[in-house]
Order: C-alpha cells, then structure tokens, then sequence
C-alpha cells in the first residue's frame, strides 16, 4: 500500500504564558482539556471535536518550548495561521468582544464560506471558518477596519496583559 497523509493528529503551540495561552483556547475558542502525559515540562493538550474523535492542539511552556534567550519564540513565522472549523459565528464574536480581543472577518468570494481571524497571546494567528448558510444573522463585516487583510498583522501583546 502507498503512503498516504489521512489527517491531522495535531499542532503544537510554544508559550511564555500557559495560563493565558490555556484560558484563551478553552474561554475564548471552546476548547475542553484533557489528559496530557508527563513530559516533565509544562504544557497542556486540548480537545476539539470532530465527527472521527478528538483531534489535539498541544500547547508547552518551559524547557524545550524556550529558546536560547530564555523565552519561547512568538508569532506564526512561517506558518501563517491554524484554521479551525466552527458554527456559531456571532457567538465566537461575542466571547472574542467579551475578553477584549481584537479579530478580523472575512467572506471568502465565490464561496459560501465567513471567517474570523483572532490572534491567541503567543501571537498564533487563528483562522475560525464557518459554512454561511448554516449560520444565521448578518454576514461577516467586510468594512475596511472591521476586514481581514492576508499578510497584515493586527496582532496586540497588550489585549493580554490583563486576560
């Protein structure tokens, strides 16, 4: 048999912050935690559901999550963003405008599809897409300071400071 990619297992986040990066995927994107083995370094690993089962985002402070400076590197770097599917739009705007956050959408042309693009406090960009004919209320806000811009960074280590 060919070898072949037949999913995602999972991504892994490096943080300076595990208490905020936590809050952030659980209060704000709804994520559950759960089991995570000792690696004898900090971390998290964090639920989202699919259809097939749990697929994982890992999130690690500490030890080899820091570089030689002594702190965890931030922003995406060459991996622009993580998408995430959802329902729920308004709801995810509302909890993102609840915990201060700023976000950016997006309805991708010639497609049914509305995004939202939030930064988690590592300064990962995240990508929520939701299938517009399943959602209900108005569609994404494409005025020029409320529309994502690909390749522009909003990201605001200061929206954290009290999260």
């Amino acid at each position: 048999m060919a070898g072949i990619v037949t999913g995602l297992l999972h991504i892994a986040i490096k943080t300076n912050d595990l208490g905020k990066t936590v809050k952030f995927y659980t209060e704000v994107i709804g994520l559950s935690q759960g089991f995570r083995p000792d690696f004898g370094y900090p971390g998290a690993w964090l639920n989202v559901p699919t259809p097939v089962g749990e697929a994982i985002v890992h999130i690690y402070a500490g030890g080899p999550a820091m570089g030689a400076d002594g702190t965890a590197p931030t922003g995406t770097a060459a991996i622009d963003h993580v998408s995430l599917t959802g329902v729920g739009f308004h709801d995810f705007v509302a909890r993102i405008r609840r915990h201060g956050l700023d976000w950016r959408e997006f309805l991708v042309p010639g497609t049914t599809l509305w995004q939202i693009f939030v930064y988690d406090p590592s300064g990962v960009q995240l990508e929520l897409t939701f299938d517009g004919r399943a959602e209900a209320g108005p569609p994404p806000d494409m005025s020029p300071e409320r529309r994502y811009n690909a390749g522009s960074s909003f990201f605001d280590p200061s929206r954290f400071e009290n999260f």
